[in-house]
């Protein structure tokens, strides 16, 4: 669980803990898809085989900034080419629930670190190889980018 701690002025400021890799860290669900993935913190192989991964130099989701996810064309990103703009998507943690809104879709070289930089909002980047059909490596990436529209997001 996370620590509270309290400023002088009585507001409270949530210290989230690092998870460590392979740690389920929550839960994306996507309505327009009809999916609800773990979310698994770090992006090895083994992390990929279990679900979307959450990219450790990235913000947790919530937290202003720019939370990166991934996962796999082939499995829990299949059809993500599906979302539209304005769709929502919904990250559940062990520290609240946070709902984003699609506003940007994209695709990128598969080099582009545009796309981890980070962000004055609190952002939620999904981020998937493309072409959807392609075998093997693919030379691209397929982005969705959507932002926090619930509560303030934590700090």
């Amino acid at each position: 669980l996370p620590k509270l701690e309290f400023s002088m002025q009585t507001k409270v400021k949530i210290v989230l803990a690092q998870p460590k890799i392979g740690d389920v860290i929550g839960t994306l669900s996507i309505p327009r898809l009809k999916r609800d993935l773990p979310i698994i913190e770090g992006t090895g192989s083994k992390e990929l085989k279990r679900g979307v991964w959450h990219y450790v130099r990235s913000v947790l989701p919530g937290v202003s900034d720019n939370s990166v996810l991934a996962g796999h064309r082939g499995t829990v990103f299949k059809n993500l080419d599906n979302i539209k703009i304005r769709d929502l998507l919904i990250v559940t943690t062990e520290y609240g629930e946070f709902i984003y809104e699609a506003y940007k879709i994209r695709i990128v070289k598969a080099n582009d670190k545009t796309v981890i930089v980070p962000h004055e909002d609190a952002i939620l980047t999904l981020s998937t190889c493309y072409p959807f059909n392609f075998i093997g490596n693919a030379p691209k990436r397929y982005i969705v980018q959507a932002i926090l529209v619930n509560p303030e997001p934590i700090a």
